[in-house]
């Protein structure tokens, strides 16, 4: 799959953002927008980030505990878009894999080499750092696999991310499931960098607990 977004600059939706009606967005997308600021609120993963409109940025509360993946280039266009364009509704509490998805046959095998694979390769011997890493970012532990847990990307929006070591014979792999609303909220093409800026994150919280944990070694 060609990430046709990728193609496109972010003054282009910038431009379109500016043009909204922010208490439309607020509504569409469970968000709350304070006018006198002009700032859109967003829990991402735990975290809370600021959405400047009309001119837009996005910025992490505390950068110190937030994940770079949260708030770059990629988060950047992720966030605008699903402002633009995406919907929050509640969930039925279903969970669906990437190809149960409307779209999801036509780019599982991308979605599958992008994020599944990279997500089985990072934590498949790694599953209580993997562990550790998903409580940081609000997760919940879930009985399945050998590891995992349910992450909220959105607050409506939740993703499960299960691992399972591998043994002599096999090696690691992994599942991503999606909460059933995930569909309204993002195309095809942004959850597939939904599930890269979540492996990303994760891999950025282990090297930000192991940082903590060096400074606590030499107070």
């Amino acid at each position: 799959m060609k990430n046709q977004k990728d193609r496109v600059p972010l003054e282009h939706y910038k431009a379109k953002f500016a043009a909204l009606d922010p208490a439309d967005v607020s509504r569409r997308c469970m968000v709350a927008f304070t006018r006198e600021d002009g700032l859109f609120s967003l829990t991402v993963l735990g975290q809370t980030l600021r959405v400047r409109w009309p001119v837009f940025s996005l910025t992490p509360v505390d950068a110190s505990r937030c994940p770079g993946a949260l708030y770059g280039a990629a988060a950047r266009i992720l966030i605008i878009r699903y402002l633009i364009g995406g919907s929050c509704v509640p969930s039925t509490g279903r969970f669906l894999s990437y190809r149960e998805l409307p779209w999801g046959e036509v780019y599982a095998r991308n979605f599958d080499a992008r994020c599944v694979r990279r997500l089985a390769v990072t934590f498949g011997a790694r599953l209580v750092e993997f562990s550790m890493a998903a409580r940081y970012l609000a997760g919940t532990g879930v009985g399945s696999g050998d590891a995992a847990a349910e992450l909220p990307f959105l607050p409506e929006l939740r993703i499960r991310l299960i691992l399972r070591a591998g043994d002599e014979e096999f090696p690691p792999n992994a599942q991503f499931l999606f909460s059933d609303n995930a569909a309204l909220a993002f195309s095809a093409e942004d959850l597939a960098v939904v599930g890269d800026i979540v492996v990303s994150a994760l891999k950025e919280t282990v090297s930000l607990q192991r940082s903590a944990s060096h400074r606590e070694e030499f107070r």
